[in-house]
């Protein structure tokens, strides 16, 4: 299984990103996929995630300390790709954003117990 995140770079203050994280060897949809944000220094942070409940309907997740409504998880499963689209950006938005996958499907922590599979990263830095 592979992971490969696209959509970082320089971005002013109030502006917006959309991160990609391409998913192959698997199906996105297999396990829960979360996005993480690492500041140097500090421990990853659990952004977002997406997985599917047992009705196979998409369940999401995110941590309202950090994204505050400006974030939305989406995953597109015929191209097999977990989106992040956020919004509103600042300086504090700043960091490296990594997706993950995960061994379950049906509860997504935003921790990063459990995620076995990581991508490379992409950077963001908001001005």
């Amino acid at each position: 299984v592979q992971l490969v995140e696209s959509g970082g770079g320089l971005v002013q203050a109030g502006g917006s990103l959309t991160f990609s994280c391409a998913v192959s060897g698997d199906s996105a949809g297999s396990s829960c996929v979360a996005w993480f944000r690492e500041v140097p220094g500090l421990d990853r942070d659990g952004v977002a995630a997406i997985g599917t409940d047992v009705r196979g309907v998409a369940t999401t997740y995110y941590d309202r300390r950090l994204v505050k409504g400006r974030s939305t998880i989406s995953r597109d499963n015929a191209q097999n790709v977990v989106y992040l689209q956020m919004k509103s950006l600042t300086p504090e938005d700043t960091g490296t954003y990594f997706c993950a996958k995960h061994t379950t499907r049906d509860f997504c922590p935003l921790t990063v117990w459990g995620y076995d599979t990581w991508g490379q990263g992409t950077q963001v830095t908001v001005s």
